[in-house]
């Protein structure tokens, strides 16, 4: 099962997020134990007030190509593994982030 499944507007992806990671990169994939596929992600900030949700926000876009306005937490605010919802081109996203995780 990919990391990411088509929405209405785009593609939601399960992002599996290591806050105080020394960079912001993201570093592949990796499954999970229940066998779902995450995006991992690392950022340098620490998981204070949301300041790492905003900096996944931020690399995400980077990496799709899309303005950070359109990239938004969908669920786990306070959890390692969080989904994000990004609006757009569903094929373009996909591309952009299998090619950022490679």
């Amino acid at each position: 099962m990919p990391f990411w499944s088509e929405s209405a507007d785009g593609l939601e992806i399960r992002v599996r997020v290591t806050p105080k990671g020394g960079r912001d990169a993201i570093d592949g994939t990796a499954a999970l134990s229940d066998g779902r596929e995450v995006l991992k992600v690392r950022v340098r900030v620490a998981p204070e007030d949301g300041a790492a949700n905003a900096a996944v926000t931020k690399l995400l876009a980077a990496a799709a190509g899309i303005a950070a306005s359109q990239v938004t937490l969908a669920a786990g605010a306070t959890a390692r593994v969080k989904t994000f919802r990004l609006k757009g081109d569903m094929a373009a996203l996909r591309k952009a982030l299998e090619d950022a995780a490679s």
